[in-house]
C-alpha cells in the first residue's frame, strides 16, 4: 500500500493545497464532509492513497497545513467547503497574542 503525506506551508501553499484536495475528491467521488458519493469502483480502487477511513467517512490524516505568519489562512482553509477534511491537529499556526508574547520575553 502506498501513502501519500502532503504539506502545504504558507498562504500560497495553503490555496493551492485547499484546491488540491477539492479536485482529488472529486475524482475519488469524496464529498466535503468526507462521504463516498461517487459512482464507480475505480473511484475507490486507490482512494487509501489519498484518504483514511474512519468511520465510513474519509478524512485527510496525512495532509499538514502550517502558515506562521496569517493564522487567517488556516481559518479560510478549515471553513473552507472541504475543511472538514482535515483533521484539526495537522493545523500548525502561530497566532498574533504567542507572537506579541514571544517579542515581549525578548525586550525584558
Amino acid at each position: 500500500m502506498r501513502e501519500i503525506v502532503h504539506i502545504q506551508a504558507g498562504q500560497c501553499g495553503n490555496q493551492i493545497g485547499t484546491k488540491f484536495w477539492e479536485v482529488i475528491s472529486d475524482e475519488h467521488g469524496i464529498d466535503p464532509a468526507g462521504n463516498y458519493v461517487g459512482d464507480s469502483s475505480l473511484q475507490l480502487d486507490r482512494v487509501n492513497v489519498y484518504y483514511n477511513e474512519a468511520s465510513c467517512r474519509y478524512n485527510l490524516s496525512l495532509a499538514l497545513a502550517l502558515n506562521v505568519a496569517a493564522p487567517r489562512t488556516m481559518d479560510s482553509v478549515r471553513s473552507g467547503a472541504f475543511g472538514q477534511l482535515f483533521r484539526p491537529d495537522n493545523f500548525i499556526f502561530e497566532t498574533n497574542d504567542h507572537r506579541e508574547t514571544q517579542n515581549n520575553n525578548k525586550e525584558t
